[in-house]
């Protein structure tokens, strides 16, 4: 595997800097990263850290969120830089080759519309972003993220365009985003063709595959994702737990593999506040035959809700990047749980959380480059209670 920098047309012209360490070798990429994991949590000693998990130098990353610039008729799809005009990114190396392969088509599709690019300065116009998601198998997940009915109706008529064009985009839908801020979806979404992707993983035991609906949440790794579910199922093998609660579950990806490598009769419960993402993990459950339970609910109002006998012996926390919080963190300590599994993409809040917890000791932590090039990381961590008379 060829793992020199990359060279990047984009980078090399200062048109695009999102890959701020692109030219630095990956070896030194995870070395700094691992570095900034001692200096964000010192308290894990240096034998229980595991050897990092690389993502790659290109090709690695299976979603592409193109900013759409430019004009009617001639689009860009790419960023916008800091006169918000459009830069365009169809050879953006860090894109899977199959998003890549359809970006121009994606490009000419748009301009043939002649649907109206949104202008950040003026507040005016319709198309604002064009995500695209690809699995294992090349198939697409594509999503237009329009502002008004207008646009919805504009994408609507180029549809069997769009199939036909796209004969591998199993899921089309439109997302409404009618307010003016910095972000990347509106919460309104309306599916014009299929219902979800399927990302099929290689978990210790079987294949599972996670079905992604427009606006599921996965990692953008896809075989950084499947190291990390792996590592998280061999932890649990290894403790055996007869419960284990698998906290901000999304689709199901800890949940599933965990429950996957039992071998007696655990019992695994998923628990995410999107609706959308249980239906997702209920689905993959069911066709691959794992004994896991999924819940749509607040993860925190969730678990402080649990009566002492429900207590599971395991708990698994994958949060966003603000953490767990202090109400979670705070019941997970007061609780006789013994061992407890934090997937974070943000070592700082990681470190927050593991302070409000001091019952709970590091046995092993592991980095994961989900996202090379960057200055971001996911790292997990294995949390055991340690008695008071141990600590002494």
């Amino acid at each position: 595997m060829d793992l020199s920098p990359p060279h990047c047309d984009y980078f090399a012209a200062g048109v695009c800097r999102s890959c701020t360490f692109i030219e630095t070798p990956i070896s030194a990429q995870l070395e700094e990263k691992q570095a900034r994991c001692t200096e964000f949590l010192p308290g894990i000693p240096s034998e229980a850290w595991l050897p990092p998990v690389g993502g790659g130098v290109r090709a690695f990353r299976n979603r592409a969120k193109l900013a759409v610039g430019g004009e009617a008729g001639d689009v860009t799809l790419g960023i916008l830089d800091r006169e918000w005009s459009g830069v365009d990114l169809s050879e953006c190396l860090i894109h899977e080759n199959v998003i890549r392969s359809v970006t121009p088509t994606l490009k000419a599709l748009v301009n043939d519309s002649g649907i109206e690019p949104y202008l950040v300065p003026k507040r005016r116009g319709e198309l604002k972003y064009v995500h695209v998601t690809a699995n294992l198998s090349s198939e697409l997940m594509v999503r237009f993220v329009v502002r008004t009915e207008h646009g919805l109706g504009l994408i609507k008529r180029q549809l069997s365009r769009i199939r036909q064009a796209l004969p591998n985009a199993v899921v089309i839908s439109v997302n409404l985003l009618p307010e003016h801020k910095a972000v990347l979806e509106g919460e309104r979404e309306v599916t014009l063709h299929g219902e979800a992707l399927a990302m099929q993983l290689a978990g210790e035991t079987q294949k599972i595959t996670l079905h992604l609906r427009p606006q599921s949440f996965f990692q953008t790794n896809t075989q950084v994702a499947t190291a990390l579910y792996n590592q998280a199922s061999q932890w649990v093998d290894r403790i055996d737990p007869a419960s284990v609660l698998d906290l901000y579950c999304g689709v199901g990806g800890f949940a599933l593999f965990t429950a996957s490598g039992a071998t007696g009769s655990r019992r695994v419960l998923g628990v995410e506040v999107s609706e959308q993402a249980i239906r997702s993990a209920k689905r993959s459950a069911k066709e691959a035959g794992i004994p896991a339970q999924f819940f749509a609910a607040d993860a925190t109002d969730f678990a402080v809700s649990l009566a002492r006998e429900e207590m599971p012996e395991l708990v698994i926390v994958n949060p966003p990047r603000r953490g767990i919080g202090e109400e979670l963190a705070g019941w997970i300590e007061r609780s006789p749980i013994h061992h407890v599994i934090y997937s974070s993409c943000n070592p700082a809040s990681l470190a927050r959380d593991l302070e409000r917890m001091p019952s709970l000791h590091v046995k092993e932590a592991r980095l994961f480059d989900m996202f090379p090039h960057t200055g971001h990381l996911e790292v997990a961590v294995l949390l055991e209670r340690v008695s008071a008379a141990q600590v002494s």
